[in-house]
């Protein structure tokens, strides 16, 4: 997978349809990978959401078109996906901090947010520690949440999630369902949900026995036999992760002779301070090999 250039055709295709309601399913298909990993390689590349590029790129050509054409403004916010104009003054206001009615009275000055294309710089002299290992198939005990996979809250919902397993018993439950020898709780993000491409499940697991008791709202799944490169991350959480992830993305994958299969990805977290400079938590992406 060519990552820049997939990545740089997804750009384009929301340029070219910039003006219609946003189908991601045809925007990752530019990338070949599903709507899941286009989300999150596209969130860790370009720092922003395809939401939030898609909305600032919206209102920016809309300010544009308020200077320089005769078009009304309801005009305008409605080809840029607006169904009122009172929601497209709040989000123009929020952009560019200036109503849309006041730029069409007079020279007023506004934001621009140009099309992004996409390059990486080669960057050296940091280690990345990773191993590729052969795992069999092994059993979990998950609590799961389902969360939609295109809003700019996502990316903290993950977080909450966690926050809230360990204040309602969860992460006790969890810990002690633990198989023998094991120690870790895991996160397991599965990619898409299986009816419904627009959400994916996320869950905070425990590797368990065979005859492990299942409460009322969690549930038992096995995880395949599979290929997997495994990162060693060490920093507070969540930015060690989250720089992590950036490294994966932009400096493994497209040197590396392998690739995500994109069914899914595991964060391994041993019990520590993960406050601490020093907490060492690791990242497992199952691969193949290109």
């Amino acid at each position: 997978m060519d990552w820049i250039k997939g990545l740089q055709r997804t750009i384009d295709y929301m340029e070219e349809y910039i003006t219609e309601p946003a189908d991601y399913k045809k925007i990752a298909a530019q990338m070949n990978v599903s709507v899941f990993y286009f989300q999150r390689i596209f969130t860790i590349i370009c720092g922003l959401t395809p939401g939030e590029y898609i909305r600032n790129r919206r209102l920016a050509l809309a300010g544009s078109e308020l200077i320089s054409t005769d078009s009304k403004v309801i005009d305008i916010a409605l080809k840029y996906g607006y169904d009122t104009p009172e929601g497209f003054s709040r989000a123009f206001t929020r952009f560019h901090g200036i109503t849309p009615n006041a730029v069409k009275k007079g020279n007023m000055p506004i934001k621009s947010f140009s099309p992004l294309h996409i390059s990486i710089s080669l960057k050296g002299g940091k280690a990345m520690n990773y191993r590729i290992i052969e795992k069999e198939a092994f059993k979990v005990l998950e609590k799961v949440e389902v969360h939609k996979i295109i809003t700019d809250e996502n990316k903290y919902e993950i977080f909450d999630f966690w926050d809230r397993a360990k204040a309602d018993g969860t992460v006790q439950t969890l810990v002690e369902s633990l198989a023998e020898g094991e120690k870790n709780l895991i996160g397991i993000c599965y990619g898409d949900s299986k009816n419904d491409s627009s959400t994916f499940e996320y869950s905070i697991a425990a590797k368990c026995a065979d005859d492990c008791i299942v409460p009322k709202g969690y549930r038992i799944n096995e995880i395949p036999a599979g290929t997997w490169a495994v990162f060693e991350c060490t920093g507070a959480m969540p930015t060690a992760i989250q720089e992590m992830w950036n490294r994966i993305v932009t400096e493994f994958f497209p040197a590396s002779d392998y690739e995500p299969t994109c069914e899914m990805d595991i964060e391994d977290y041993p019990d520590g301070d993960t406050t601490s400079d020093n907490y060492r938590s690791y990242i497992w992406v199952a691969v193949r090999k290109k």
